[in-house]
C-alpha cells in the first residue's frame, strides 16, 4: 500500500537480539491529510531504518508499505511495515482520501427548460414505464 503525508514525529530507533540474530526497528508517526486528519504509526526494519535518517519532522513523504496482521494469544495486533522512502517535492502536497482520488464531478450547464424537446409549456415525461 502507498500513503503520503507529514511526518508527525521519527522515534528513535530500537535494538535487540533474538534466535536469529541481531535485529533493529525504527517507527515513525505519519499523519495523513483528510477532513480528519489521522495518524498512522509506520516501521522500518534493519537495514530500512537509514531511510530514515534525514527525514525531518513536518516534511511531506511518500511511504510504500505492507499492512500485515498476526494472532497473539488470542489478541491481533497490526504492523505498518515500510519497504521504501519519497520525498515529495517543494511543489507537491501530499494527498488524502479527498485529494488523492481524482475529482470525477462534472461542470454539467445549468438546468433550463429552454433545453427540453417539446418547448418551454410542455411536460416531458421520458420515464419508460
Amino acid at each position: 500500500m502507498d500513503f503520503e503525508g507529514l511526518v508527525y514525529k521519527v522515534l528513535p530507533a530500537v535494538k535487540g537480539t533474538s534466535t536469529r540474530g541481531e535485529w533493529t526497528k525504527q517507527e515513525m508517526i505519519l499523519e495523513l491529510p483528510g477532513e480528519f486528519s489521522r495518524k498512522l504509526c509506520v516501521s522500518f526494519w534493519g537495514d530500512k531504518t537509514r531511510e530514515l535518517e534525514n527525514i525531518k519532522e513536518g516534511e511531506a513523504i511518500g511511504i510504500s508499505a505492507n499492512v500485515e496482521s498476526k494472532e497473539f494469544n488470542g489478541r491481533w495486533f497490526t504492523e505498518v511495515r515500510a519497504w521504501r522512502v519519497m520525498r515529495k517535492t517543494a511543489g507537491q502536497q501530499p494527498q488524502g482520501d479527498a485529494a488523492a482520488a481524482p475529482s470525477t464531478m462534472h461542470d454539467f450547464p445549468a438546468y433550463s427548460t429552454d433545453t427540453l424537446p417539446g418547448g418551454d409549456d410542455k411536460e416531458v415525461d421520458d420515464l419508460p414505464f
